[in-house]
């Protein structure tokens, strides 16, 4: 396998870094804030499924396999749907993309509360699925927009750790509204979890239209001087980088891609069966009140924020990928072993471990998606965002499905995390034997 291009280094006069430094600062504080914003309330009215579950799915007399399901399926929508997106962003932009997406899951978000039927239920969360589609790694590719490959780590994870903000908030939120809104207007506790975290991503999506800028140069929110500074940067950036593959049919013959999708695969699957079955490895801990488990997972939540901003920081400044990600991947690897193990003898060491898993897991997602624009551009880049993370998340139909089997059939969650650890180590052999590593602007 061809190596991939080295890390740039890019050279500045002696009077530019500072200035540069505080128009990239000025794009941080813009962008970031609201780009995480919306993160967190896609993330929850995503996963939101997993915590309603706890009531749920007794109210409506389903099994654990009917939820598997219908909590996979979600991402047979992204598979189909998240390709189309990426290339209409490119063509469009991303302020008429992100605002589409961001109220169509949020309108499919509401109507979850009428659904009583397991037929009702899968296809609301396969379009939720096809709403969404698109976001994650739209964001992904406005991002290097921006920002230059030495930058992108570290706002990839201020990024990205929406998600785990999202269980910080939204646990105890899910938790709280079931039990205090449980019977009000004739409506169950998970019908108002649905409503009250819908109608915020509505209004989100028509405010997207007002306040996002497609590129640094329609940003009159920047100085002339600093637009001029971060085109120049980012022009320099490209030139650093050489040759990259621009067509997407022709991207789809380079091995690299392939690798970059199985790699992220088992990543996403440990991260997605973390998210739909975090709260039922903590009610089989022996914690059962719904506000409690919300509390729980908040906190590993909370530490996997930091995770995935530290490993992202670290990597920008180590000027290294390949050790960042597989090491993180190893973590939740080992986090998934040790949740089986303590499961059943100490409910303290089992949160332990899965707020390990959980960290690990996450901390390799934002240094992981510095490797597709090493070798992508264009609509290559565009459309090979998109591939790596619609395929990768058949992980996320997969995962989840197998694990709502495995509980159905022998009574207990242990047996199906073990497999799930088992696919996240292949990440980190993965990683350490076929991708080269980067360091000090050179590739070895």
């Amino acid at each position: 396998m061809s190596n991939y291009p080295a890390s740039p280094t890019p050279a500045l006069g002696a009077a530019a870094p500072d200035a540069l430094d505080q128009a990239y600062r000025a794009i941080t504080w813009r962008l970031i804030p609201f780009l995480f914003a919306l993160w967190v309330l896609a993330w929850m009215d995503r996963v939101n499924v997993g915590f309603v579950k706890l009531t749920m799915l007794d109210e409506l007399k389903w099994s654990e396999t009917v939820y598997g399901l219908g909590a996979g399926i979600f991402f047979l929508g992204y598979f189909f749907f998240e390709v189309p997106s990426n290339l209409l962003l490119q063509k469009i932009g991303a302020r008429k993309t992100i605002m589409r997406i961001t109220i169509g899951w949020g309108v499919v978000c509401v109507a979850m509360m009428y659904a009583k039927t397991p037929t009702a239920f899968y296809l609301l969360r396969f379009l939720m699925g096809v709403f969404e589609a698109g976001f994650y790694p739209g964001i992904i590719l406005y991002l290097t927009y921006w920002y230059p490959s030495g930058r992108r780590a570290k706002a990839f994870g201020m990024f990205m750790s929406a998600s785990a903000v999202a269980g910080v908030i939204g646990g105890p939120l899910a938790g709280t509204v079931m039990n205090g809104l449980h019977g009000a207007n004739g409506w169950s506790g998970w019908q108002w979890v649905f409503l009250i975290e819908g109608i915020p991503s509505v209004i989100a999506g028509v405010v997207t239209w007002f306040y996002l800028t497609d590129r640094p140069s329609q940003a009159n929110w920047l100085s002339a001087e600093q637009r001029k500074l971060v085109e120049a940067d980012l022009r320099r950036d490209q030139a650093v980088l050489g040759h990259r593959e621009e067509g997407l049919l022709a991207s789809l013959k380079d091995a690299r891609l392939w690798l970059l999708v199985l790699v992220y695969f088992c990543i996403v699957a440990a991260n997605s069966s973390l998210t739909f079955f975090g709260p039922s490895v903590v009610k089989e801990a022996g914690f059962t009140n719904p506000a409690t488990i919300g509390w729980i997972m908040s906190l590993s939540y909370l530490c996997g924020a930091a995770g995935m901003i530290l490993n992202g920081r670290h990597s920008d400044h180590a000027q290294e990928v390949r050790r960042h990600c597989a090491i993180a991947a190893a973590a939740g690897a080992a986090g998934l072993v040790l949740t089986t193990v303590f499961l059943h003898l100490s409910p303290v060491l089992a949160l332990v471990a899965q707020t390990l898993a959980i960290v690990g897991t996450m901390s390799a997602i934002p240094v992981f998606w510095q490797l597709p624009g090493r070798f992508l551009a264009g609509a290559a880049a565009a459309g090979g965002v998109a591939l790596i993370n619609s395929i990768a998340n058949l992980a996320g139909f997969g995962a989840p499905f197998m694990l709502g089997v495995i509980k159905t059939q022998t009574g207990g969650l242990s047996p199906g995390l073990l497999a799930v650890a088992a696919i996240e180590v292949c990440a980190t052999v993965l990683i350490l034997m076929f991708i080269p590593r980067f360091a000090n602007g050179a590739a070895k």
